[in-house]
């Protein structure tokens, strides 16, 4: 299927931003990353890495990344994104079923997308949000730690200790957000296929899934000022919690709930015909 020949609801903005997107590999990387000679190797993604930083220049840093995420960040989101948020009310009636924390599920679309959940769900609070290790060498390195990146580790001694790490996230009821379609393909309308590990970790800790999906808007007005006409504005639907059975078998229930997040994301997204399907292999 030729992109943009996918069946939408009338209304829902197709952008055209000169990507050549893959037809046949949902999860093929677009976007290198882009790593410094002074960042190299600055990092080993192995039981080494601080999971949970304790040191003081970090949390030093991290000081300051709240400013940058609440200041800069957000009003670069607000005026060259256009960022709306829609249905923060269906999180809000939820408290007392998400006070032990959430799983945050969202399609991949922009540079700032998970800072744009943190906004819409967890004001001035923090997501712990698992990444593609190589990020944390490159460019954005600061900012990928400080807006709440883990890196995903490439080796079992490494793993260990990821999974410790968020068994401790999880005690302190931090809430999580995963990216299931794995890597980024900018201002993308259909819904990608999901990998199952976001699933499988809510489904250990128990947690509520809230579905997010961002949708588009033909960049107008003021918003012209802020970002190329091709580059469009961006509204984040927030969708109602949805619940494990946790008497179910762990692969039966993980597998269902793929499914019915996948289904509702491409509701919300206004698709009527998804050219992809739920779970990726």
């Amino acid at each position: 299927m030729e992109y943009g020949t996918f069946k939408v609801r009338e209304g829902v903005y197709i952008p055209d931003v000169g990507m050549d997107y893959p037809k046949d590999d949902p999860f093929r990387r677009l976007l290198k990353v882009e790593v410094e000679d002074s960042a190299k190797g600055k990092y080993q993604f192995d039981e080494t890495y601080p999971y949970i930083d304790k040191s003081f220049s970090y949390k030093l840093n991290d000081i300051l990344g709240f400013f940058v995420k609440w200041i800069l960040v957000a009003f670069w989101n607000r005026f060259h994104f256009g960022i709306r948020i829609e249905g923060r009310k269906n999180v809000r009636k939820y408290r007392k079923e998400l006070k032990n924390g959430a799983m945050c599920i969202c399609n991949h679309v922009f540079v700032f997308d998970a800072f744009g959940v943190n906004q819409a769900v967890k004001l001035f609070g923090s997501l712990k949000i698992p990444m593609f290790a190589k990020h944390f060498n490159g460019k954005k390195s600061w900012f990928m730690r400080h807006v709440g990146g883990v890196p995903i580790p490439e080796t079992r001694g490494g793993m260990k200790k990821f999974n410790e790490a968020f068994d401790e996230y999880h005690r302190r009821k931090c809430w999580f957000l995963i990216f299931p379609e794995s890597v980024r393909w900018e201002m993308y309308v259909p819904i990608r296929p999901f990998m199952r590990g976001a699933f499988t970790m809510a489904y250990k800790y128990g947690l509520p899934i809230i579905p997010l999906v961002y949708s588009y808007r033909e960049r107008k007005g003021l918003y012209r000022l802020f970002g190329d006409k091709n580059i469009p504005c961006v509204t984040l639907h927030v969708g109602e919690p949805v619940f494990f059975d946790m008497d179910q078998p762990r692969k039966e229930e993980t597998g269902r709930m793929l499914k019915l997040v996948h289904e509702r994301m491409v509701q919300m997204a206004g698709i009527e015909e998804n050219p992809w399907p739920a779970e990726g292999e």
